[in-house]
Parts: structure tokens; C-alpha cells; sequence
């Protein structure tokens, strides 16, 4: 029995779908360029749990079709639109495609969410045999020392008690939760972004933990974070480069999986 991190869709980004669209990291090329090159063909794709649709959008530059799916109805009507990327509403047990026909299932850092049960029933429904499965998180992001010390004490004291259980798979790059696929090897890919101070206080203020803090408490510990970065923010620096390590699992399709 393959393990299920939930059961019923827990929406904590509807909300700020806005802010998670303008603010969050955007993967790198080289990751679609491996995935294309490992696909058995270039026809269609389902991106699972898609957001505001960053990685569809790179995807259909590949593909001929992306079908893009996300439980959140915000997050799909914030959505990218592309006229080869097919958005709809629904589940990770629902993609509504047809039997054997997606070369390429992708999961972008959303697969702590899932019924994975109800998912990889899914996907060995809908792949092609020799169809490939790609998901993938980020660990923390890394900047400067003296940076990155005021933000990991934000992360794990001021809202770690706030984070959702299933955060423990992200801090784990995955490596815990069930992947019945064969694994194949993959290259290390790196997110990097130039963000201001202002951009990434805004950015951490998209993390589910923030958000959570925000209804519990009813207070905002992002004016006190800023206060902090500022002392330790260069003047001369406008913006800085902002690195996050990505940690991710691929496996091909075979019907003895």
C-alpha cells in the first residue's frame, strides 16, 4: 500500500495566489531540457498540482500539449496562459485524461499535498508505458551568511511551529515518501533569482507557515523579519542572488512497476 500523506485538499495559498505567482523562484531551463530528452515522445504532458502554471509554461515550449491541473480554483484562474497549456480545476486522482496517452507527469513542488495513493493510481492509468514521473522541491534558500542566519531563526522559531506536518517531506527532499517507478538518474538543478529586500520578504510571506501564523495569531512577523534584514542588508546591494538547491525523483513507467 503505497503511503498517503492526506486525504482531503488542504488550500493554503488560494489566498495569495497573486503573491505566490509575482514572488516564487522559477525553475531553471536545463530541468525541462532533461525531461524532454527523457520522455518517450513530446505529445503531452500533466502537470499536477500546477499553481500559477510556472512549470506548464516551460513545459509547452517542449510539448506539443500540456494538460495543467491544480485542486485550487485561485490558483488556476491566476494561472499563464499559453495557447498549447489546458488548465483545469481538479484533484490529483482526476486529470481526465485518457488511458495511455501522457509521455510526462510532472509535480512541482506540490507532491506533499497528495493522496499519493489516489495519485500514482493515476499516473500508471494515464502514462504510456515508458512514461516518465518528475517531482520536485527546494530546500532553503541560501544568500548571504548573515542573511541566511536571521531567516532560517524566522523559519524554524518565529513560524516553525505554524508549518503543516506534510512540510517534513520538503525538508527531506522527498527521499522518504513512497515512488513506485523505476529511478532513473538525473543532473542537480539549481533555482537562482535577483531579488530586492522588499521582493523577498514578500516572497517568505508566501510560505504556508506565514499564512497560517497570520489566521492564528492575527498578528504579521514580516515588519519585525524585514527590521532584521535590513541590518544586515547591504546599502550597495539593491538586490541580491538568491540560490535554492533542488531536490527531485524521476522514474520511467514499465508495467512491472
Amino acid at each position: 500500500m503505497v503511503h498517503s500523506t492526506q486525504s482531503s485538499f488542504k488550500d493554503y495559498f488560494s489566498g495569495n495566489s497573486s503573491g505566490y505567482a509575482q514572488y516564487r523562484p522559477h525553475y531553471p531551463g536545463d530541468l525541462f531540457d532533461f525531461l524532454t530528452a527523457a520522455s518517450p515522445t513530446r505529445k503531452l504532458v500533466w502537470d499536477c498540482g500546477t499553481g500559477n502554471g510556472q512549470a506548464a509554461i516551460a513545459l509547452a515550449e517542449r510539448f506539443e500539449h500540456v494538460v495543467a491541473t491544480d485542486a485550487s480554483e485561485s490558483q488556476i484562474a491566476q494561472a499563464l496562459a499559453h495557447p498549447k497549456v489546458t488548465y483545469r480545476v481538479a484533484r490529483e486522482n482526476n486529470s481526465g485524461l485518457a488511458t495511455q496517452s501522457t509521455d510526462l507527469i510532472t509535480v512541482a513542488q506540490a507532491l506533499h499535498w497528495f493522496d499519493l495513493n489516489a495519485f500514482y493510481a493515476e499516473c500508471r492509468r494515464v502514462l504510456r508505458v515508458s512514461g516518465i514521473v518528475a517531482v520536485w522541491t527546494y530546500e532553503r534558500a541560501s544568500i548571504t551568511p548573515e542573511v541566511d542566519s536571521i531567516i532560517n531563526h524566522f523559519d524554524s522559531q518565529t513560524v516553525g511551529p505554524y508549518w503543516p506536518p506534510e512540510r517534513k517531506f520538503v525538508d527531506e527532499g522527498y527521499a522518504s515518501l513512497p515512488f513506485p517507478f523505476s529511478e532513473i538518474p538525473h543532473p542537480t538543478f539549481f533555482m537562482e533569482r535577483e531579488l530586492s529586500l522588499s521582493d523577498l520578504v514578500n516572497y517568505i510571506g508566501t510560505w504556508s507557515a506565514v499564512k497560517r501564523y497570520q489566521a492564528e495569531t492575527g498578528g504579521n512577523p514580516l515588519p519585525q523579519l524585514e527590521s532584521e534584514l535590513k541590518k544586515v542588508w547591504k546599502d550597495d546591494e539593491p538586490s541580491l542572488l538568491v540560490r535554492w538547491p533542488m531536490k527531485m525523483r524521476v522514474g520511467r513507467f514499465d508495467k512491472h512497476t
